[in-house]
């Protein structure tokens, strides 16, 4: 799938005044993904660390916040030769070791050779409580579900996601019925890629729906991550009260 994110990845890789770069972004929308098709075409390697499917990484930051010491125990980790330039170092999921991001900092600082992207998935501040924001040392982005425009190209119509780019009303007034025709689709669909894969490959709204339905169960229940108690309930009604708010 293309995402329009690509674009500024390979511009923040070309910069001279790059910085480590912290992607943000609800779950499913496609970070880790982008991530390392990015170090796939981007990159000779790719160094990539995700704390929740390796929680031992977690203590190469808490340590201290070195970064030839991290780098280290990454490369040990991976098992990836990290080298300047041509490796792309992924740490995901830093919301559940926020030093990671702290650590960006020192980054920016100390080894601003090195190639670093970071990522959350939280929607607020809350998990970087206590920590010291790097501000100023990193460059931030926000990857969204799947535009309209990226949407069209998943499902290969390349042509009309241009017409639409471009702004070329005449050519739009003649591709109208497409455009109907696809746009009620993507309102279903909505723009997680993992349904807009599903309805590529198969067409069938069933499928579609029961995914949708799985991934809103599955943010439910990450919910107890960020807030417990009376809180927590009082999310959860907040939550099953937006179908009817809109």
């Amino acid at each position: 799938m293309e995402r329009f994110l690509s674009e500024k990845l390979i511009r923040w890789k070309d910069s001279t005044r790059r910085k480590p770069l912290l992607i943000h972004g609800v779950r499913h929308a496609g970070k880790t993904w982008l991530m390392k098709e990015f170090g796939r075409t981007a990159y000779k390697k790719t160094a990539y660390v995700s704390f929740i499917s390796s929680p031992q990484m977690k203590g190469a930051f808490e340590k201290d916040c070195d970064p030839r010491r991290i780098l280290m125990d990454i490369a040990a980790w991976t098992g990836v030769n990290i080298t300047p330039s041509d490796t792309l170092i992924i740490l995901d999921d830093t919301e559940e070791v926020p030093r990671a991001l702290e650590s960006l900092k020192y980054f920016c600082e100390e080894a601003p050779e090195y190639h670093v992207i970071a990522a959350d998935s939280f929607p607020g501040p809350g998990p970087y409580d206590g920590i010291s924001f790097p501000v100023g040392k990193v460059s931030e982005m926000t990857l969204y579900p799947m535009s309209f425009r990226e949407f069209l190209l998943a499902m290969g119509e390349r042509e009309l996601s241009e017409l639409l780019r471009d702004r070329k009303y005449g050519w739009l007034k003649e591709q109208r019925e497409k455009y109907i025709h696809w746009l009620r689709n993507y309102l279903y669909v909505g723009g997680m890629p993992e349904t807009v894969s599903l309805f590529q490959e198969q067409k069938d709204y069933r499928a579609v729906r029961s995914l949708q339905m799985e991934i809103l169960g599955q943010y439910e229940k990450d919910f107890g991550k960020h807030a417990e108690g009376t809180l927590l309930k009082r999310i959860k009604e907040v939550w099953s009260s937006v179908p009817a708010q809109l």
